[in-house]
Order: C-alpha cells, then sequence, then structure tokens
C-alpha cells in the first residue's frame, strides 16, 4: 500500500510542476529568438566590416556608425539572453525544490515562492532589454536606397 501512495505523492509533485514546466518551455522559445537574432547581428556586422576594407574613405564614417548601432544591438540582446537564462535555471531549481521538497517532507512554500518572483524579475528584464534592442534596430531602420 505505500507503494500506491508513494505513486500518488510523485503524481501530485508531477502535477505541481506541470506550470513551471510550460514557462521554462516558453522561456526555451524567447532565448531561441534571442539567439537567432544575436545570429543575425553578428553577421551583419562581419558584412559591414568586410565592407570597410574596399568602401570609399567617404563612407567609413556612415559604416563606422553602423558598426556601433550593431555593437549596442549586441550588447542588449546579450543581456537579455542572459537575464532570460537565469529565468529558466530558476525555473529549474524551482522545480528540483518542489521534488525535494515533497520526498524529504519539507515545507519548502517559502524558497519556491521567493524563487518564482525572481525568475519573474528576470524574465521581466529579459523582455525589457529584449525591447530595447527593437528599438534600437527599427529606430535606425533603413529600408530602399540610402
Amino acid at each position: 500500500m505505500t507503494e500506491v501512495s508513494n505513486v500518488g505523492a510523485v503524481a501530485h509533485i508531477i502535477q505541481l510542476s506541470v506550470a513551471p514546466v510550460f514557462l521554462l518551455t516558453g522561456v526555451g522559445t524567447i532565448l531561441n529568438v534571442m539567439t537567432n537574432r544575436l545570429g543575425r547581428i553578428i553577421d551583419r556586422a562581419r558584412s559591414q566590416e568586410a565592407k570597410l576594407e574596399k568602401c570609399p574613405p567617404e563612407q567609413v564614417p556612415q559604416l563606422h556608425a553602423h558598426l556601433a548601432t550593431l555593437s549596442l544591438r549586441a550588447k542588449l540582446i546579450g543581456r537579455a539572453i542572459t537575464f532570460c537564462t537565469i529565468t529558466a535555471l530558476l525555473v529549474c531549481t524551482v522545480i528540483a525544490i518542489l521534488f525535494m521538497g515533497d520526498f524529504l517532507r519539507l515545507d519548502t512554500s517559502f524558497p519556491v515562492a521567493l524563487l518564482f518572483i525572481v525568475a519573474m524579475l528576470f524574465l521581466v528584464l529579459g523582455l525589457l532589454w529584449f525591447l530595447r534592442e527593437i528599438f534600437v534596430a527599427t529606430a535606425r531602420l533603413r529600408i530602399g536606397p540610402s
């Protein structure tokens, strides 16, 4: 009979951890979008740096300005990735504490709540930095011939 109750306890903890797992999936998707943007920024910067060697001297300041913008964008998206990665680590910690607390019969409500709040703060920071990067990208956007 204790085996059945142990299975029930594990099933209950799995039910409790489903919401954080869905959150983790969402954060992973956001991280995928951000890393793709970072890759495109890096590719664009390499392309602009290659143009520097061949461009006429009057275009050098314009290319340097473009490279400075790309550098700022890379820094912003890098910080956003850092914040969202911290979020993912904290959510994983929440899930682990939920399981450990049940098996060790400890009251983990305070650490779980605290870690979840901190995770949400880091997610908000990550999204804010992501938004800042998008603002920088769209503010300097040029479509068509210059």
